[in-house]
Order: C-alpha cells, then structure tokens, then sequence
C-alpha cells in the first residue's frame, strides 16, 4: 500500500472507531468518509465494504469488553449473582456503547471475526445461564434466545432514551431480574422456544428498523 493510501486508511479507521461509538455500527458510510476528510470512493477502494471496516476498527475492541463481562461473571461464585453480574454489566456496555450493542446483535455475517466473536460470546453466555440454572436460582423455562431478545430489547430502549434519560435502562433490568428468580416463575411461558433461524430472523428485522 502507498503512503498516501496508508495515511487515508488510518484517518477511515479513526473516523470509524469514533462513529461506531458514538452512534452505533450503522451509522452511514459517506459520514465516516466525511469525517476521515476522503471521498467515499476511496473508503471502498480501501475497505470494501461495512463488513471489513468493522472488522478492522471494532472486533478486537468490542471483543475484549465481552469476555471482560463473562469471565467477570464465571468467576463469582454464587451463580444467580454471576448471571445478575453479566446481564446487568452487558445491558451497561449496550447504553454506554452502541457498537457493541449492535455487535451483540450479531446482524453483521459478513464480519468473520466479529461473528467469531459472538459465538464466543454466546458459548460464555450459555455456560452463566446454565450455572444459574443448575442452582436452581433461574427460572428454567428461561433459555439463551431469551437472553438474546432480553438485550436486544435493552438496546432499544437505551438507544431511544440516550439523551432523556440515559439511565432509564437500570429500571427495566431490576425488574427482569426479580422476574427470571425461580420463585418468580408463577405463570407458565405462553409460547414456545424459538429456533436459532427465529432468533435470527427477528433480530435481522430489529436492526432493519433500529
């Protein structure tokens, strides 16, 4: 690579990095451009497309920040308080950092290493749900796709309330905590488990109208 393709590749992925955290990892391309001072074209010429950008700019970071939260929360003892631990300290990580709310979405298959990731991620979050389970201290009709829509409906709401009242998202999740304590669970589940293609499809539809 040119010095001066290598000059505008470093200005893309600072300019990336900062959007992505400002505003979530759909924030439009032609701004990232803008901001990193290079035509649009050349963003393309250099990363060819969203997928990879993120891949350069926000895997490693956003990686990291989750294995933080799930080695925080295997490694409490109580299993209710380590599955307290990890929702309450992801639901923080999506109102305080839209890229990695939309990265535990997991809407970006063509990012191989931020989908690598996720399952990461997924595996770490099955294996704290599981704990609580065995303690019988979570509600066992509760599963991951459960946990799965949980935060995606935090992003939601902590997203459309970022500037009125960005902790408004505490709120909600007390409330789903108390709710999943297996002394909590006195009405059955009206409607089945959802498969993985299900979980997929809705969360592909969420982030289509986010």
């Amino acid at each position: 690579m040119r010095a001066d393709a290598q000059r505008n590749a470093e200005k893309l992925r600072a300019a990336a990095a900062e959007l992505f955290r400002e505003r979530g990892l759909q924030v439009p391309l032609k701004e990232i451009a803008r901001r990193a001072g290079v035509s649009h074209g050349t963003l393309y010429n250099l990363f060819g497309t969203r997928e990879a950008l993120i891949d350069e700019v926000v895997t490693e970071r956003a990686t990291s920040r989750l294995d933080e939260v799930a080695q925080q929360a295997l490694s409490v003892e109580d299993p209710w308080d380590g599955f307290a631990h990890y929702v309450e300290k992801l639901c923080e990580l999506q109102a305080t950092d839209p890229a990695v709310a939309d990265v535990v979405s997991g809407r970006y298959p063509g990012a191989e290493r931020l989908m690598t990731a996720c399952a990461r991620s997924m595996d770490a979050a099955q294996r704290i749900v599981g704990r609580a389970h065995e303690a019988g201290a979570l509600r066992p009709d509760f599963t991951n796709a459960d946990l799965v829509f949980a935060f995606a409906a935090n992003a939601l709401l902590a997203r459309a309330t970022a500037d009125t009242a960005p902790t408004a998202w505490r709120r909600q999740v007390a409330y789903l905590l108390d709710g999943l304590r297996t002394e909590a669970a006195r009405t059955a589940v009206p409607a089945g488990r959802l498969t993985r293609q299900q979980v997929h499809d809705a969360l592909t539809s969420l982030g289509e109208k986010a």
